[in-house]
């Protein structure tokens, strides 16, 4: 018997994924889950760090999630990249 699209179980081993498109204006944010799910888009300003854990929070509820699961991310090198990875790993995620 298989699950229903977008049920997911909110086990601790359970992931969010998500890869940034990022510019000078704004981030465009891509999250799953990597069970099949649809993809959830956001697009938050740059450098908005508050909004960017917001929308984290959002996706893990949207995905059924619990709210300290693992967060896993990428992203491209260069403007942003490096001290956006720094910081997302000071703060727990990979």
């Amino acid at each position: 018997m298989s699950a229903a699209p977008n049920q997911h179980c909110s086990s601790p081993a359970a992931t969010l994924y998500v890869a940034f498109e990022l510019s000078w204006a704004q981030w465009k944010l891509v999250f799953s889950t990597g069970l099949g799910a649809s993809p959830r888009l956001r697009s938050v300003p740059a450098r908005r760090l508050d909004l960017l854990w917001d929308e984290i929070s959002k996706a893990k509820k949207r995905f059924g999630l619990a709210d300290d699961a693992p967060v896993r991310s990428c992203y491209e090198a260069g403007r942003d990249g490096f001290w956006l990875h720094r910081f997302l790993s000071k703060e727990g995620s990979d």
